[in-house]
This record gives structure tokens, C-alpha cells and sequence, in this order.
């Protein structure tokens, strides 16, 4: 176990008065007996740069079924690697997990950064009586793009602008015709926590389709490569055709486990991150899922359905 997910079964095992057993750093087994699953205000910190949306993550199908509302502060990095930003779950996974009919509210008090996080992101959320599934097969076209390109701390603002500057270059050679506003940001210092730097860039398309592509700046790694990554991501995600990019497939296949009736998402080539989710989410629920490549794409397109038969969980509080 590394610190970050001992966090999220912290904070899990705090949210149903459960028991957890080997809960410590470098653990191999843990035993996880739930209990009811109560709600309230709870604090999970990583103390670390482990990533708070990953914590978030952790607790939001819990919280969903919970009998009051819950209040999650999570502490650690909000824009770290090898994890969803902050940006990202606010401007993408929020308003399309919303679809199954939930809501909940996001406020990033303070950023945090590798290597010592300490960023702090408050979720507020109230518990449903089911999820309803949904249906995401049609893309639509892009249009409009839109992002922002943030430094922090040590960082000047210019690092931002050639970052931004850089991906609008790298879209305009493969798309002309549309106005792309990403955004230049200096994190205000009361606001973060240490120095970092990064972009996010978000596709729209006129079904309210949303596909990212996001990249982190390093010591040493040049500010347009930066830019570069995310814009080349996001075109990456928008050749293949799907509703919804590699980030967000795996994000939503528990969502779709547990909602009442038949979901279906059309995707690019499926990740080993969903190929995971789906195995783990029939392992533990009754849901069914098939993928099946799409048919009436061009044969050039890499483009899948994932269908997903839920289990129906009814919230037993409510």
C-alpha cells in the first residue's frame, strides 16, 4: 500500500464506521469489513502529492449511497501525475457523471504540487436512491475548445502564455476554422501550495460531448513541449471518434455498474484501466458488461461500445 491509497480506505472505512485491517504503508493484504454507510464531514490527507481526485474517486460511489449528505475535505496534490488534475474532474468528469442524475459541488480551496502537495479540495454531496444509467453513443461535432494554462508559485506568467500559445499552434494545424481560448493563469499565491505548472484542453461538441487533453510542466522540460502533449492528446482523443476519452472510460464504468438499468458509451480503443474496472465491477456487483467494436463507423476508426447491464442499487436509507 502506498500512502495514497491508504488515504481512500481511511476515509472509506470513516465513511460506514467499517473495519479495516493491515491498513499501513507497504502492506500487502488488507481485510475491509463495511458497515452502514453514514455521511457526514470527513477529512482524508495523503500528506503526500498523492492526488486528491483519486481520493475523490474512492468515495463518491460510497457517498452516493450514504443516508445524509457527506462533507470530504482531501488533502494532498491536485495536479500530479499519473492521475486526473483537479481541472479535469471539475471540467470534464463532473458535468458528465452528472448524467446520472447527481450532482455535486467541487471547491479547491488551495492547489498543491509535487513533490509536497498540501493542496485541499472540498467535495459536497448528497446520497441519491439510484443512479440512472446513460446513454453516450453520439459525438456529434467539435465546437468549441477552451482551456487554461496555469503556473504557480516560482513560476512566471510567460511559462503560461508559450504553453498556451504552443498547443493553439499545434490544434490550428488540424483544425482551422474554430476559435480556441485557452487561458494563461497565475495560481494566486494564497491559493497554492509550491511551484508547478500545466495545461488542460477541452473539446465541446454540439451534443455535449467533453474530450480532454492535459500535460504537467517539469524542472527542465520546455514550456511549448508542455503545451504540445496536451493539445496532441486532445487530438488524439478526438480521431478516434468516441464520446469520450481515454481518461474518462475507466472513471465511469462503476457509475454504470451501479445504476438501474442499460448504459452504453462509445469509446476508443479500450484502456487497461477500464479492462480492469469492468473485471473488478462484475466481480463485485451483478452488473453485465459487453464491448463490442463499433459498426458504423469507417472501418479506419478505432471506435468501441461499451454496454453496460447495471445492477440497480437502491440507496437502503433513503
Amino acid at each position: 500500500l502506498r500512502p495514497q491509497h491508504l488515504s481512500g480506505l481511511e476515509v472509506v472505512r470513516d465513511l460506514c464506521d467499517g473495519k479495516l485491517n493491515g491498513g499501513e504503508i507497504g502492506s500487502t493484504e488488507i481485510t475491509f469489513t463495511p458497515g452502514k454507510i453514514k455521511g457526514g464531514t470527513h477529512i482524508a490527507d495523503t500528506k503526500t502529492a498523492g492526488s486528491v481526485c483519486l481520493l475523490m474517486q474512492v468515495a463518491m460511489p460510497c457517498v452516493l449511497f450514504a443516508s445524509s449528505p457527506s462533507e470530504l475535505h482531501l488533502k494532498g496534490g491536485t495536479n500530479a501525475e499519473m492521475a486526473p488534475q483537479i481541472d479535469y474532474t471539475v471540467m470534464v468528469f463532473k458535468p458528465i457523471v452528472e448524467k446520472f442524475n447527481f450532482t455535486f459541488n467541487c471547491d479547491i480551496k488551495r492547489r498543491g504540487y509535487y513533490p509536497q502537495g498540501g493542496g485541499e479540495v472540498v467535495i459536497q454531496m448528497s446520497p441519491v436512491k439510484e443512479l440512472s444509467p446513460i446513454n453516450l453513443t453520439e459525438r456529434g461535432t467539435v465546437t468549441k475548445i477552451y482551456g487554461r494554462a496555469f503556473v504557480a508559485g516560482a513560476l512566471p506568467i510567460k511559462l503560461a502564455k508559450d504553453m498556451s500559445s504552443a498547443a493553439v499552434r499545434c490544434i490550428r494545424r488540424e483544425i482551422r476554422d474554430l476559435y480556441i481560448n485557452i487561458q494563461p493563469v497565475r495560481e494566486p499565491d494564497d491559493q497554492a501550495v509550491g511551484t508547478g505548472s500545466g495545461i488542460i484542453i477541452v473539446a465541446e461538441t454540439s451534443t455535449g460531448c467533453l474530450l480532454a487533453g492535459s500535460s504537467l510542466g517539469k524542472r527542465g522540460k520546455n514550456a511549448d513541449k508542455v503545451g504540445i502533449e496536451a493539445a496532441e492528446m486532445l487530438l488524439q482523443n478526438l480521431k478516434h471518434g468516441g464520446t469520450v476519452d481515454d481518461s474518462l472510460q475507466d472513471q465511469l464504468i462503476i457509475f454504470m455498474a451501479l445504476a438501474k438499468g442499460v448504459s452504453r458509451v462509445k469509446s476508443g480503443p479500450i484502456t487497461l484501466h477500464t479492462q480492469t474496472a469492468i473485471h473488478f465491477a462484475e466481480q463485485l456487483t451483478k452488473a453485465k458488461f459487453t464491448v463490442t467494436k463499433s459498426e458504423e463507423e469507417d472501418p479506419g476508426k478505432d471506435t468501441y461500445i461499451i454496454e453496460c447491464q447495471g445492477m440497480g442499487m437502491i440507496n437502503p436509507n433513503l
